[in-house]
């Protein structure tokens, strides 16, 4: 039996009840959103065998259709139902400011609160990857073929945009995976007259960011397709019959016997697995799983009277993420077609009629489309700040198709600036992103009791080359916006420096900034005997036999993209073979994962899990809602038979 816990966005436990074929290979392909365990699921459901298969998820069904408006899906985030409400500590170079750093809940996990930016990152960042950790597996060329087998691109550009804009070459994309991506069938009027002014300016275009070289002005990629943005759980419907879904439940900590993972408990009952155990629960949780196993830094377990089984001071260590704050302008009238939408509560209303109808019409539209560009700062490299940077990082920085930082245009600020005027919603909104963060933020244990969350700090703007970064960033993308091919069409300013001086640029990211949610790191991958690595590159936790991790905390870059892609590749690129030589490759989505695939029982042959802690809105031990224990350990003991039966789970 093989037990496999996954799940970067809620706790799920999965398990497969009937017989895995030996020598069979595991294959995740990632549906659209990115979770890694409904992937992990199809893949088993669908597998030559048909095991049966029992998936256990913490939150909710999501079944609501109108969380998929696709241009609604920059509020789906804010449903306390769908998001568990994580927050940073205090940020000490951020005016003490306590971000938001949420993660999913639910069917389809993150896949159903992110934005939807579909990037796959720099050719640059997998070399360096595969480098970091002695494995060409990880290089670029074996990443994309792996992605090509889960795409299903759709490369019909919006009406009206030509081939200068939009033009991807086949050979770098899939038309047959599970994964739909693509471009919506209307984008606003303004999108490509702001490429234009990108080009006027002397910006390159860049008819595909998701070629390998992301380095120009783009039109995004979007996972969503035909007005309806998707989400993980996609994959699993219409639902197969031999897969039983089970939602509302949660998991604390790996059962080991020495330091031999044997299985999980999960809520006072314990599931032993034969083989291996699989962690999948993303770059905030992941941690506390192995902390709360004994497996972590050993002041932190003994602080909190938890037994050390092994010290492994990497765990919780090398949190990185991206960064980002806005700049709003006021447009001239006739420049954009927001007003006259978002203006009228009557004319929103009829869009969504239509939207529920038949899938098109304004919700289709509006905000479902980006300009996003990646670029170089071309004095960045001789800043005293870079130059003070290890040799290979250097390196790294400087290799052709890694960007410096990220401009993307079009987010709807309107639903997020208090006090938002309908007179100004002619308006225009750029978000600069900061990319390459050094700083290394952490999570930490704060409770014995384990399913209180960590704490998260991200140490944004503490590193100084993140705060040379951060003013060269802004400056440049300031720059842009003072252009004739810009300021043409600007009547005034709504959110911006006040200069462009070091000390105000700095002062308006302090006061500004938010977290991208593309937590990395946490697990790190990297070789045997390296201090700061706590995984090999085969996704084995050291020093632990039969665990490993699979998810956003492993990977050793911060990758130059939104990460949902990055995760979706993840399970594929394990060249671990199981005993018998079965091969593992899992799928998930770093930020955004959602119910994995896999097993339980005495007799069964493989497991998977994955959990979430449940959110501390009241308490540092407080549930809420449908959430609270004792509706989850109802739950279980309803549909689950007790361990020692040998029947199959029920459907609930």
């Amino acid at each position: 039996m093989t037990l496999w816990w996954s799940g970067v966005g809620e706790p799920s436990f999965v398990f497969d009840v009937g017989p895995f074929p030996p020598g069979n290979i595991l294959t995740t392909p990632v549906q659209t959103g990115g979770p890694a365990g409904c992937a992990l699921a199809y893949g088993l459901v669908h597998s030559p065998k048909k095991p049966k298969v029992l998936l256990l998820e913490a939150g909710g069904k999501n079944a609501d259709p109108n969380f998929r408006v696709d241009g609604q899906r920059w509020l789906t985030f804010t449903n306390p139902d769908l998001n568990w409400g994580y927050k940073t500590t205090p940020q000490a170079r951020c005016g003490d400011r306590v971000l938001d750093y949420s993660r999913g809940i639910g069917l389809g996990g993150s896949s159903a609160i992110n934005f939807g930016v579909f990037t796959v990152g720099a050719r640059d960042d997998y070399e360096e990857w595969a480098r970091i950790v002695g494995d060409d597996a990880f290089r670029w060329e074996s990443v994309q073929a792996r992605l090509k087998r889960l795409e299903n691109f759709h490369s019909t550009p919006p009406a009206g945009v030509s081939s200068k804009y939009v033009a991807p070459k086949a050979s770098d994309h899939g038309s047959s995976g599970p994964l739909h991506v693509g471009f919506p069938a209307e984008c606003e009027t303004d999108l490509v007259p702001l490429l234009d002014a990108f080009e006027q300016a002397g910006y390159p275009l860049n008819p595909d960011h998701n070629s390998g070289n992301p380095i120009g002005m783009s039109l995004l990629i979007s996972s969503s397709h035909k007005g309806q943005r998707s989400t993980a759980q996609d994959l699993l419907v219409p639902c197969p019959e031999n897969l039983t879904i089970l939602t509302e439940s949660p998991v604390q900590r790996v059962l080991l016997q020495g330091e031999k993972a044997v299985g999980v408990e999960a809520n006072g009952k314990r599931y032993f697995a034969s083989k291996e155990v699989i962690l999948s629960a993303g770059a905030l949780d992941t941690p506390r799983i192995l902390m709360h196993s004994g497996i972590g830094p050993k002041e932190q377990l003994e602080q909190h009277g938890i037994p050390v089984v092994r010290d492994v001071p990497a765990i919780g260590r090398g949190l990185r993420d991206h960064a980002f704050c806005p700049l709003v302008h006021t447009r001239t009238e006739n420049s954009t077609g927001r007003a006259g939408f978002y203006g009228e509560q009557a004319v929103m209303d009829a869009a969504l009629e239509e939207w529920k109808k038949h899938g098109t019409g304004p919700w289709a539209k509006f905000a479902t489309m980006m300009g996003i560009g990646f670029f170089k700062l071309d004095g960045l490299a001789s800043s005293a700040e870079f130059k003070s940077l290890p040799a290979d990082e250097q390196r790294y920085l400087n290799s052709e198709t890694v960007p410096h930082f990220e401009i993307a245009s079009h987010f709807p600020i309107h639903w997020f600036l208090p006090g938002f005027r309908n007179e100004d919603l002619n308006y225009s909104c750029l978000l600069v992103f900061l990319y390459n963060s050094q700083g290394r933020g952490t999570v930490t244990l704060q409770s014995s009791d384990p399913n209180v969350p960590l704490l998260f700090d991200p140490k944004f703007l503490e590193h100084p080359f993140d705060r040379r970064s951060a003013i060269e960033s802004l400056r440049e993308a300031l720059r842009f916006t003072r252009t004739a091919s810009y300021a043409k069409d600007t009547v005034s300013t709504l959110a911006a420096p006040k200069s462009d001086s070091d000390e105000d640029l700095l002062e308006y990211w302090a006061q500004t900034i938010g977290s991208s949610w593309h937590m990395t790191g946490t697990v790190k991958m990297g070789k045997p005997g390296d201090v700061d690595c706590a995984v090999d590159n085969h996704f084995r936790v050291m020093g632990i036999e039969g665990l490993r991790v699979a998810d956003m905390s492993v990977v050793p870059v911060l990758p130059s993209c939104h990460v949902q892609a990055v995760a979706c590749k993840l399970p594929s690129l394990s060249k671990a073979c199981w005993p018998g030589g079965q091969k593992l490759t899992c799928t998930l989505l770093g930020g955004q994962i959602s119910p994995a695939p896999y097993v339980l029982k005495s007799w069964c042959r493989n497991m998977v899990l994955r959990s979430r802690a449940p959110s501390c809105r009241n308490g540092i031990s407080g549930f809420y809602g449908r959430n609270n224990l004792r509706d989850r350990r109802r739950l279980i003991k309803r549909c689950l038979p007790s361990h020692s039966q040998h029947t199959a789970p029920r459907p609930c």
